[in-house]
């Protein structure tokens, strides 16, 4: 499984807070169990990714590049972190078949973590998307977080969720933020194009963070759909019409979080009884599995050409 995609060998926007836990380690003042909190899609994880490449780099061939904040592509570690074989790294996320962070996910760190370890750097346990976990997943972690094992840094990933108080005790927290005038800037620089020049304004206004719209281009591309002169409703339509959410779990996924931003941005403020009422309806179909088709017709149908 690849962990790095081309966007994450750069780190933009986020350099100062690099610097800031860079400059702990070589302290030895970097807590051992770190909470990253900020909007999704804002670049904590890319984050996470480049402090554990410049710790587990440091004795290496061509390691963290401090100057340019580059992660060397060559580089042995960030080679045996893309193939999953990395000894000081661990990675904990939500599956796709899932709904939450398996206990059995949790049990299995524990397992690797106290078996002995190669070498002498520092392991690292990454959990993103932190809010998936579970009372069960929680109360297994816990333990560990509170008699860590010695040089093992927890990096917990939280998109302003509410989260089990208990975990949040056990951990430092930072906010990781961005300017405003720094998301387009930096969304440009992923694709090497003026952002404007591959997406509606008025769509791209709907989008606040560089992974939301990194995500949204990606996406477009995939399914051969051209953003520079489509509205949100008309991208719904689109997404609804040619039945794209029923291409694969991921579309899915993606099609409802197009749907969920179109509530909140458009329905909300005009409507406040058929944003709760489709709000509801979409947790209800989440929540009990029931067919997406009929759901999607009834929004076409009273929302989209109501």
């Amino acid at each position: 499984m690849n962990l790095y995609s081309n966007s994450q060998t750069n780190l933009y926007g986020l350099q100062n807070n690099l610097l800031f836990f860079a400059k702990l380690f070589d302290q030895k003042r970097l807590p051992s169990k770190i909470l990253l909190t900020g909007q999704k899609g804002i670049g904590k994880c890319t984050l996470a990714y480049h402090l554990i490449n410049f710790v587990l780099s440091k004795d290496e061939e061509m390691p963290y590049d401090l100057v340019e904040f580059k992660i060397n592509l060559d580089n042995r570690s960030f080679k045996l972190i893309q193939n999953g074989s990395c000894p000081n790294f661990n990675l904990i996320d939500i599956n796709l078949d899932k709904k939450n962070i398996d206990i059995e996910q949790i049990r299995e760190l524990i397992i690797q973590l106290n078996k002995s370890s190669f070498n002498n750097k520092p392991r690292f346990v990454l959990i993103d998307n932190i809010e998936y976990l579970n009372l069960n997943s929680v109360n297994a972690l816990l333990k560990t977080l509170e008699e860590p094992n010695e040089n093992i840094f927890f990096i917990l990933i939280n998109s302003n969720k509410k989260i089990i108080p208990t975990l949040l005790s056990r951990c430092i927290n930072f906010n990781i933020s961005l300017e405003n005038d720094k998301v387009n800037e930096i969304s440009s620089l992923l694709f090497d194009n003026d952002i404007d020049n591959l997406i509606n304004k008025d769509l791209l206004n709907y989008y606040s963070t560089p992974g939301e719209i990194y995500n949204l281009l990606k996406f477009s591309e995939e399914k051969k759909i051209d953003l520079k002169d489509i509205s949100l409703k008309d991208f719904l339509l689109k997404l609804i019409n040619e039945n794209i959410y029923k291409d694969d779990k991921q579309s899915k996924t993606f099609v409802y979080n197009i749907l969920e931003l179109f509530l909140i941005k458009d329905i909300s403020v005009s409507n406040l009884d058929i944003y709760n009422y489709f709000l509801k309806r979409i947790n209800d179909f989440k929540k009990f599995n029931l067919d997406d088709e009929s759901l999607f017709l009834e929004i076409n149908s009273k929302l989209l050409n109501g």
